[in-house]
């Protein structure tokens, strides 16, 4: 698990295939490593990577097919910024969420533009995990807690301070950037939890969870 508080800024210095997924060399730049063992993980841009090396500089991770199926990791290239987070521990300060660095899907960075000293970024999720997305609510892209500022359909807002513009990957983005996202976990138990006894039914992955859904439940009014 994570914070999604963002400790240093890594950079991709070596990617190679390995029998049809890859592995990976982070440099870790100013992440202290002096605590890390091998099999700990790291989030990287929001990924739970499991280290499998610590050359000293750094460490190398194993990136599974699904994982790029999931994420940015396919276009990442060397030299390439990455956020990076070490897994928390009981003394750790909760300063951001809770994350836990499996990552729901791939979004778009619509605009961004000038807000005060911040910077207000627009960004569109996949449709299906706009549901999870609420106004005021937490998120991560790549790996940073954020907070919602506002919900349009499958798009939504981002209002980022200049010290996080600074200290992570997001001083990066621009409109068409791709970035990792990763929905609330509360909000993914929740719809679980209001499923019932029809959980245990099968039928792929829609939850089933819609508004006649809530009504029918007395979750809202029809």
């Amino acid at each position: 698990m994570f914070t999604g508080i963002i400790e240093a800024v890594g950079e991709i210095v070596a990617a190679e295939p390995k029998g049809g997924d890859l592995r990976l060399r982070i440099k870790s730049n100013g992440l202290d490593l002096g605590d890390v063992q091998l099999g700990d993980s790291i989030a990287t841009n929001g990924v739970c990577l499991t280290v499998v090396e610590l050359p000293g500089d750094g460490y190398w991770a194993d990136v599974s097919v699904e994982t790029m199926d999931f994420t940015t990791v396919s276009k990442w290239q060397v030299g390439d910024k990455v956020n990076l987070e070490k897994a928390l521990t009981p003394q750790t300060r909760l300063g951001g969420h809770m994350v836990s660095g499996h990552v729901d899907g791939v979004g778009e960075v619509v605009s961004r533009s000038p807000d005060g000293r911040s910077e207000r970024f627009r960004l569109r999720a996949p449709k299906e995990l706009a549901k999870y997305i609420a106004h005021k609510g937490s998120i991560t892209i790549d790996g940073t807690s954020l907070t919602v500022n506002a919900v349009d359909g499958d798009e939504f807002e981002l209002n980022i301070v200049p010290h996080t513009i600074e200290k992570t990957v997001i001083g990066t983005y621009k409109a068409g950037s791709r970035v990792n996202l990763e929905v609330d976990v509360i909000a993914r138990y929740l719809e679980r939890l209001l499923l019932g006894d029809k959980a245990a039914e099968s039928g792929g992955q829609d939850s089933g969870i819609s508004l006649e859904f809530l009504a029918e439940n007395g979750f809202t009014r029809k």
